[in-house]
């Protein structure tokens, strides 16, 4: 019988590219969207589709328990199309709260269902000021201001959730700035990029291998170094899915 593994954000820019290889895995998939409209995109792709928003803790976790899944991913972002600059102070406070009340109930229905692993997406780019590249030991930016203490407030906060959380192997991947598909840009961006596929792929192999902790997924040479997720997790920033894997 397949592991069933719950996707939260599975209609997203990482989401859809993990969602094929997750069923190449062999992993039997239930995807989480917010719209009843994208249920029949995730259906098309071998997903078993659940709408449900995860604000409503209630619903979140009858979802849940129902599903049992071993394994939880957590690929939830609200941001809007294009990384709009002229919606991104707006953005801010949206993301923020996904990372703070959306992650909190998600970890407590991943509690309740029995998972045992848990991975989560965050970001490379939270760094206090420091020597580069920088590793996973170096502090967070808490004394930030601004939109960037919003910013960094909300990664603090899904961090210790998913770290905190109980009866599972967790997994903290602090991505670098995303280019490729169904992302804002199609070529490499930022201080520390990372293409999509590549971070979807980081998130399969954390699923199957990671002992738990912190890893920063990006490319070399980036601000942050993503030694420790070569070493451990056996990744690579050039893994992408096959020619035409994603519909």
């Amino acid at each position: 019988m397949s592991e069933k593994v719950f996707l939260a954000g599975a209609t997203g820019a990482v989401g859809t590219a993990l969602v094929p290889m997750l069923i190449e895995a062999g992993y039997a998939v239930h995807g989480s969207t917010r719209r009843a409209d994208r249920a029949e995109v995730l259906e098309a792709q071998g997903v078993h589709p659940v709408v449900v928003d995860v604000f409503d803790a209630q619903a979140l976790h009858a979802a849940l328990v129902r599903i049992a899944p071993w394994g939880v991913i957590h690929q939830l972002t609200d941001l809007p199309r294009d990384l709009d600059p002229t919606r991104m102070a707006e953005a801010a406070v949206l993301n923020a709260r996904v990372r703070i009340e959306g992650t909190r109930n998600l970890v407590a229905a991943a509690q309740a269902a029995g998972a045992k692993r848990l991975v989560a997406q965050s970001i490379a780019w939270a760094y206090a000021p420091g020597p580069r590249p920088f590793a996973e030991e170096w502090p967070l930016d808490t004394e930030a201001e601004g939109s960037r203490c919003i910013s960094v407030d909300g990664v603090a906060a899904l961090e210790r959730s998913v770290m905190a959380a109980r009866g599972m192997t967790a997994t903290v991947l602090r991505y670098g700035q995303l280019y490729g598909p169904n992302t804002s840009t199609g070529t490499p961006k930022g201080p520390s990029p990372l293409h999509v596929e590549a971070a979807a792929r980081a998130a399969l192999r954390a699923l199957q291998r990671s002992p738990g902790g912190i890893f920063n997924i990006a490319e070399d040479g980036a601000e942050a170094s993503s030694e420790k997720a070569k070493r451990v997790l056996g990744w690579r920033a050039d893994e992408r899915l096959p020619q035409g894997a994603l519909r």
